[in-house]
């Protein structure tokens, strides 16, 4: 009984401690796979951590795709600008009515003229009535002279003659005195004859001053009439060249060969003094017109290098004028062409200019976007991945296209070039 017992036990044991065993054997099995997804969330955990990180420090995302891009290189910068101009000729003058009247035109728009070819008459019964009655005042005035010079040198004989007289008379009067005083002394005659005697000589030498300080006075004042009226005839022969010249510029002509640009009037028009006629132009000096942002009006000088742009081919220019004024925040500016314009212009085509400011070598430079208009230039978004990280810059020269950077970046760096304003205030971006 013992013996089964011990041998039950024995049994029961050994039973027991295989089971042992195989529990031991599952445990190892499970913990595996929990030791494989431990190793495995510690590697997901070590490699996300850093975009992790980046993602909480983010201050603001954005979505990439939205954004445009580009690369700081090296190279040259040529700081320049491109504008539309407008051919316009440097002589293209406006002719006007110089009196009101019929105009009758003797051309056509687009005609080639040569210099003094009539393009237009004005029939002017108005002006040409003027100017007979200017003729009519002058010729008056010219009579009322010739009559005022007559009058004066007879004025003037007349005070000769009167001088001449009281100098006979001082001359007898001296004679008789002397014949009084010698009668005098011997006693022939009374002191009452002599001193009539002398006072005879004092009024008659009296009147004889006076006679030649007549003639005097009636000279001058003949020589002031004279002038007075030459003076008139001369502002009266002043009108009449005056009306001569416009009733003989009633003849409109061509002041030098050119073209005719346009009419303002149809023939048979009745016109008014001052009024626009005709307009001619020179077609051997176009030039170009521009229109230039009002920023760049201070640093356009007189000689900028232009190059013009038409039928595939490039024309070398120079600015020849800037506007002093600023009309509708543009400055107007004219660009003539240099060793001969092309053929073939026509005047108001428009045509492509690009004026050269300035060239730079070997500098640091990136793609020009809305990005400085939004940081002012003084800042910029520099990419690292998915992250975008706000860095202080220093711009210098614009051209069309590209933009100086002359601190804050370096090469090879990628930037955001296009409008930042979604960014705010962030110094940081996460680039969805």
């Amino acid at each position: 009984m013992a013996a089964r017992l011990q041998f039950n036990r024995d049994v029961m044991i050994e039973n027991i401690s295989s089971m042992d065993r195989v529990v031991e054997e599952r445990g190892r099995s499970r913990r595996i796979p929990i030791v494989i997804a431990a190793v495995v969330l510690l590697v997901v955990f070590v490699v996300t951590l850093p975009a992790a990180t980046r993602w909480f420090r983010a201050e603001r995302s954005v979505d990439a795709s939205s954004l445009r891009y580009a690369t700081v290189t090296r190279g040259d910068l040529v700081r320049d600008l491109t504008v539309q101009g407008r051919v316009v000729a440097a002589l293209s003058p406006t002719l006007f009515s110089t009196g009101p009247g019929i105009v009758t035109l003797t051309s056509r728009p687009g005609a080639d003229v040569r210099q003094g070819e009539i393009l237009a008459t004005i029939d002017s019964k108005e002006l040409q009535a003027a100017l007979d009655q200017a003729n009519a005042q002058l010729l008056s005035m010219r009579a009322d002279l010739s009559r005022q010079r007559i009058e004066g040198r007879q004025s003037h004989l007349r005070a000769m003659q009167l001088v001449e007289l009281h100098t006979l008379r001082h001359a007898a009067a001296q004679r008789q005195l002397e014949r009084v005083s010698l009668l005098a002394k011997e006693g022939l005659t009374n002191q009452t004859e002599l001193e009539t005697a002398q006072d005879n000589v004092r009024i008659v030498a009296m009147e004889l001053d006076q006679a030649r300080s007549e003639r005097t006075l009636s000279g001058e004042t003949a020589g002031f009439e004279s002038a007075t009226v030459e003076q008139q005839l001369r502002r009266q022969e002043s009108v009449v060249a005056e009306l001569e010249k416009r009733v003989e510029s009633l003849a409109l002509r061509a002041p030098f060969d050119g073209q005719v640009a346009a009419y303002s009037v149809a023939d048979s028009d009745a016109v008014a003094a001052s009024q626009p006629i005709v307009q001619v132009v020179n077609l051997s000096s176009l030039e170009i017109e521009i229109a230039l942002p009002e920023a760049y009006g201070n640093e356009t000088p007189l000689g900028t290098s232009a190059v013009v742009s038409f039928q595939g081919r490039d024309y070398p220019g120079h600015v020849t004028s800037v506007a002093p004024e600023v009309v509708n925040s543009q400055v107007l500016a004219r660009v003539t062409f240099e060793g001969g314009r092309p053929e073939g212009l026509r005047q108001n085509q428009r045509l492509t200019t690009r004026l050269t400011f300035e060239s730079k070598h070997d500098v640091l430079k990136v793609t020009r976007g809305a990005f400085v208009d939004a940081g002012g230039g003084r800042a910029a978004w520099v990419v690292d991945g998915k992250m975008a990280t706000r860095r202080e810059i220093e711009t210098g020269a614009f051209s069309a296209g590209e933009i100086e950077i002359r601190q804050g970046l370096s090469e090879g760096e990628v930037i955001v070039v296009s409008d930042t304003a979604p960014f705010g205030d962030a110094k940081t971006v996460m680039l969805r």
